[in-house]
């Protein structure tokens, strides 16, 4: 969404070059409107909301299963300051057993194990 952040032009590739649905967890997307108002303007939202709207994306909710997972996965890595959102966005991977998650935090989710396989692929690649 920034277009003056380092990471935007392989974040923008990843999305447009993908061929498979996209999933936004939904707690996520209070990080995303957090971080919107601290850099950009609330126009960015909007287009999100919008894009979300017309199929762009698919916004995954957690499921009452998931809070078991978050909750440990909290509890498991409390000293890796792992919290809610990152906790739910890895129980919604292992829930829909992808084997990939694109994300800029590889601080904490390299540090994740997921329960379903014995490592995602996180992308997009920082090195490419």
């Amino acid at each position: 969404m920034d277009r003056s952040d380092s990471d935007h032009r392989a974040s923008r590739s990843l999305i447009e070059s993908s061929s498979e649905p996209l999933v936004i967890p939904s707690p996520v997307l209070v990080e995303v409107d957090y971080w919107v108002s601290q850099r950009l303007h609330p126009g960015a939202m909007v287009a999100l909301l919008h894009d979300i709207q017309a199929g762009a994306y698919h916004v995954e909710d957690l499921l009452a299963v998931d809070y078991r997972r978050v909750a440990e996965l909290c509890d498991r890595y409390a000293d890796a300051d792992i919290g809610f959102v990152d906790a739910s966005v890895m129980a919604i991977v292992e829930r829909m057993d992808e084997d990939k998650l694109a994300t800029l935090d590889r601080r904490h989710f390299g540090l994740l194990r997921p329960r379903h396989r014995d490592s995602i692929l996180l992308v997009p690649d920082p090195a490419a």
